[in-house]
């Protein structure tokens, strides 16, 4: 009986928690979406989850995330209903992509970085600010 208690309690918390969770990316091209996604989408955790973990990039999904907060609410459902666009994929080496692409609400041409670091692909978000390979 004490068992059953123990296990009926971790499925009810396991089945509350807030926490997210997102399939590693299996090539440039799947972070690259995944990320770009989690942006139109208003889903910061998600675009987090896909983007290199240094402080230059949090401050940039930071304010990237306060300028997407401070959007209506049609703009921003605009936003998350777009489309992404791929214009192209230009692979610069095995472990480093950028891709060129729009959206379909703003079409506005714009660019990230995809790197393979340790077994993963994440997005070097602060290449699209700063356009440094």
């Amino acid at each position: 009986m004490k068992y059953a208690f123990i296990i009926f309690c971790s499925i009810i918390f396991s089945s509350c928690s807030n926490e997210k969770s997102y399939p590693k990316a299996e090539n440039a091209l799947d972070a690259g979406r995944e990320f770009i996604d989690g942006c139109l989408k208003g889903d910061f955790t998600k675009a987090a989850f896909y983007m290199t973990d240094d402080p230059r990039n949090k401050d940039l999904l930071a304010t990237q995330q306060k300028n997407y907060s401070a959007k209506s609410k049609p703009e921003q459902q605009e936003y998350f209903n777009a489309s992404i666009i791929i214009i192209e994929d230009a692979v610069v080496n095995d472990s480093t992509h950028i891709i060129n692409y729009h959206n379909s609400y703003d079409k506005t041409g714009r660019k990230v970085k995809v790197v393979l670091h340790n077994d993963l692909w994440q997005v070097d978000f602060k290449y699209t600010f700063d356009g440094n390979l």
